[in-house]
């Protein structure tokens, strides 16, 4: 090959380019961009997690962003009209899980849109009883089933609220089948709705969280208010990079004790049920693929330098990064094992 002063200086761009690629390629995203999430909340886990993501990408780009909670209808909208780059999106399960439940106003994401990098676990997920409920556990639960109590649970339908307790169904169903008639659904809204349904007694078992229900097992057992966790659907291996303190008056062991292998939940009779809630971007389907590639080079070097982790852990998150393709192909795959749960009950 004749060298000449063209293909020197070419190489020599080149050298240049992978040497600072984020400054080479920081010039595809636009300089204001707005970051819509799947929640109205700005006191939520979502825009929490978001918030931390967007001032990290935007430190490291040079760039604008600003976090907005317009809610999952809104977002998709905004998200599908912007081609260019200037809006982006960060949600978590919800957003195939709605689709997975036949909710109005949630699309296919892996066919409407481009899914993108992982970025963070909320690992809180979790089911409570009243302190005096007589179910001491989730084997209480199923057996109570089995037995033909009828066992209500209150849940927020069509997401990341009912995926456990579908679970719980399939789970009853595999066991004996017939005793997933007794778990029955309290179809109730936020996270306070479900607390009241239990304080009225129209509950016996409802979905919370970590983060907002740990308070309430810290109560006295007499007090109207009082709780116990049931389950934590977390993998063991995500609850196992939460700080040793856990949340609250509640260690990480005493997390665990509720989580799989501990607790049960079956999945199919051999393995156990598991959900992690991940946070995880979103882009309009016909925006230049530079930009994706762009956002993945500064989240991978973002996670490398290892500040994000430690203000995401501060939050109760665990950190989760996997660049898109590798996301896509992960989410993918939760995406078809949770179908197959829903699946199950709903032809029964």
């Amino acid at each position: 090959m004749k060298l000449t002063r063209r293909t020197i200086l070419g190489a020599a761009s080149a050298l240049a380019v992978m040497a600072a690629p984020l400054a080479a390629t920081a010039q595809d995203l636009p300089r204001n961009v707005r970051m819509v999430i799947g929640s109205t909340s700005t006191g939520g886990d979502t825009y929490q997690n978001s918030a931390i993501v967007a001032e990290a990408l935007a430190e490291k780009l040079g760039i604008n962003i600003k976090v907005d909670a317009v809610g999952a209808s809104e977002a998709f909208k905004a998200l599908g009209r912007d081609k260019r780059g200037t809006t982006l999106m960060i949600f978590h399960d919800q957003s195939y899980l709605g689709n997975l439940y036949g909710r109005k106003g949630y699309d296919d994401p892996f066919a409407n849109y481009t899914v993108g990098p992982t970025v963070a676990i909320n690992p809180g997920n979790a089911y409570l009883v009243p302190a005096d409920s007589p179910y001491g556990s989730m084997e209480d639960i199923l057996k109570a089933a089995e037995a033909g109590e009828r066992v209500r649970v209150a849940i927020q339908p069509g997401g990341v609220s009912e995926i456990g307790f579908s679970a719980l169904k399939n789970a009853a169903q595999v066991r004996a089948p017939g005793s997933e008639e007794n778990i029955v659904a309290v179809n109730t809204g936020s996270q306070s709705d479900k607390n009241q349904a239990m304080w009225d007694d129209l509950a016996d078992v409802i979905n919370g969280s970590i983060q907002a229900n740990e308070q309430f097992t810290q109560l006295a057992a007499d007090d109207q208010k009082a709780m116990r966790f049931v389950w934590i659907t977390a993998r063991p291996e995500t609850l196992e990079q939460a700080p040793a303190e856990g949340m609250g008056n509640t260690s990480r062991d005493d997390l665990l004790a509720f989580a799989s292998p501990e607790t049960s939940v079956t999945l199919d009779g051999s393995a156990d049920f598991t959900f992690d809630k991940e946070f995880f971007f979103l882009f309009n389907k016909d925006m230049d693929p530079a930009i994706i590639d762009t956002i993945d080079a500064a989240l991978t070097e973002i996670y490398a330098e290892g500040a994000i982790q430690d203000r995401q852990k501060a939050s109760f998150f665990i950190p989760n990064f996997l660049p898109s393709a590798e996301a896509r192909a992960h989410l993918t795959e939760k995406r078809d094992t949770y179908a197959k749960v829903i699946e199950a009950i709903t032809e029964n």
